[in-house]
Order: structure tokens, then sequence, then C-alpha cells
């Protein structure tokens, strides 16, 4: 492991990528979509894979949290779930005649929250706090969570049956949204050789990093340089779902700030410590599309909120390639302070 302290710009792109290449031994031929959630993790964010069911989303889940020495608990959201199964309890212990504070599976680094549109609206709230303010209530008693703690958490966009939509507060408190699809029949007989190879069904990844070097890693994307006009060009892409015509409700400043934080991390990943466009726009559907309600009529158009932030980046001039930094042709770690 790296010295935590050490962590620069520059190792954040090298152990990302030897990260990715450990989680891709298991999760075999989407290498861009798990781009996308160590993205995620990195810019210190929660994640929704939404999916068809045996695509990996689980698989994904449990590999960064391996791959990242990060402990990981699952929690299988049912109907009948109920918030102290999220965020614990406090039950009266026999021994010393007093109530003591249970903690539930909140309390970790990685949770995965599988099929979390399966419980009701009281139990998917359990998480709010916890997402956004790393921090449990109960009974009047606050707890932090140790960082890191993310949220992964899984959704069927198919199935409506005994099912709970999250609604948009929640869903605007998920960095990003990120499906896998189907794998190409390369790919998908590449998953029934490799499993033949380990002649056993689990999977155990090495860590390439641990919870301390990955915090670093975090604090590292705040040395990312974001220039002005990258900055407003992000901005102007958010306030363009406002108002397009097919948007009931547009993205929030949230989206804005997600947009920020994913790019940094798409930078640094391509071994750069300053944003380009295109690390932007690379990160734009997953950001914004799920932040975006649709007018009512759209929907018996069959139109899709990601077909609306196509339509904005089309249309959302980019910074011209003379406003991006002077030293963008320079490798990292060379520009004077």
């Amino acid at each position: 492991m790296k010295d935590a302290h050490l962590v620069t710009v520059a190792d954040v792109g090298r152990l990302a990528q030897t990260v990715l290449d450990q989680v891709e031994t298991v999760v075999v031929g989407k290498r861009e979509p798990l781009e996308l959630v160590l993205a995620g993790i990195l810019a210190g964010g929660h994640v929704l894979l939404e999916d068809l069911p045996g695509l990996g989303k689980t698989l994904t889940a449990r590999s960064f949290a391996q791959a990242l020495g990060l402990d990981f608990r699952r929690l299988q959201f049912t109907p009948d779930l109920l918030p102290a199964d999220v965020t614990g309890s406090f039950l009266y212990d026999q021994r010393t005649a007093d109530f003591s504070f249970r903690a539930g599976p909140v309390f970790t680094n990685l949770l995965l929250a599988d099929e979390i549109n399966r419980t009701p609206p009281k139990t998917q709230a359990a998480l709010l706090e916890a997402m956004q303010e790393k921090q449990v209530s109960v009974e009047g008693v606050t707890y932090r969570l140790d960082p890191p703690f993310h949220v992964i958490a899984t959704a069927n966009p198919i199935e409506y049956e005994g099912t709970y939509p999250l609604p948009e507060a929640q869903l605007d408190r998920f960095l990003l949204r990120v499906s896998f699809g189907y794998p190409a029949q390369e790919e998908e007989w590449d998953v029934l050789r490799r499993r033949m190879a380990r002649r056993q069904e689990e999977t155990e990844l090495k860590p390439v990093v641990d919870a301390g070097t990955l915090r670093a890693m975090q604090a590292a994307l705040e040395h990312v340089v974001v220039e002005d006009s990258i900055g407003r060009y992000i901005v102007a892409l958010t306030a363009a779902t406002r108002e397009h015509a097919s948007v009931l409700v547009g993205a929030s400043p949230r989206g804005s700030l997600a947009l920020l934080l994913l790019a940094r991390a798409k930078a640094a990943f391509a071994g750069r410590d300053y944003v380009i466009p295109e690390d932007v726009k690379s990160v734009a559907v997953p950001v914004l599309a799920h932040r975006i309600t649709l007018r009512p009529e759209m929907w018996l158009r069959r139109v899709d909120p990601s077909f609306v932030v196509y339509e904005v980046l089309e249309t959302t001039p980019a910074p011209a390639s003379g406003a991006l930094p002077s030293y963008a042709a320079g490798p990292v770690g060379m520009r004077s302070p």
C-alpha cells in the first residue's frame, strides 16, 4: 500500500487503473461502466446500478469492496424491511438492565442496498440521512459513520409489481446511475471459461488499496484544476435540462456539482490534473438523466431522459481549446504552483 499522505493526482490514475484491472478479472468486458462506478466512489458519492437481473450488479459491488480494502455489507431490501433494520435500534440488555444501541448494516464502508426499490418509502428514507450527512439518528441520538462511506444500490428497471419507485429526493442523492447491459457473446463465453478455470463459484480479490489510501485518493482529486470556462460549461449543461421542452423538472444544482466531481475523477483516470470538456461529456448522461422528470406525455412517446441529455450536449457549446489552461500539454506535476 502506498503511504496515504503521499498520494498525488498521478497516483490516483495509476491506482485506479490497477483497481479496475483487478475488478475486471471477475466482471468481464464492462470497463466503461466499471470506470463510472469507481469514479463515483472516488468522487465521494453513491452509485445506483439500474439493470436487469444477472448482469453482475451485486458482484460489482462486492468486487470493488475487496479491491479497495473496504468493510462490506449487503442488505436485501424487501417489502417488510423496517427503518431499524437499516440503521439499527436500541435493545434492552438484561445483564445491565439498560438499553444499548445495536448498529445496523449501514455502519460499514461500502453498503450494497440490493433491490432498493422493493422496500417502502419509509425504509428507503432511512438511508437519506446516512447518504447525505454521513450520520444516523436513532431515538434522538446521532451516530457518525466512519469514513469512507458509500452506498451502491441496485434496482430492476422493468419490474414494477411489488416495487416502490425511488422518490426524486433520493434519486438526487445518487451521484450517478449506471447500467451494464448484456455482454457480447465472446465476453459471455469468457465468463463461463473463467468460472470453469477457478473451479468454484466464489471469487476473492486481493486488495489493491486500503480505506486510508482511498480517502487520500479522494482528497487528491481536490487538486484537479477546473477552469472557469469548464465550470460555466457544466452550469450551462445543467441549466439547459431545465429549459428543454420535454422536461417538467430539470437537474438541480446538485447535478452541476456531481458533474464537476465526476469530471475531476475522469481527468485523474486519464493522468491529467485538469478537466477538459470531454471529461464532462463522458459523465453527463449517467449524472443528469436520473435527475430529470419528463412531462407526462413524453412517456407515451417513449422519450427517455437520456435522450434529453444527448440533445443538451449537442446544442450547448463547449469551451474552445484556446480556453484550456496553458499547461494542458504538459505532464502531471510539471505545472508551477
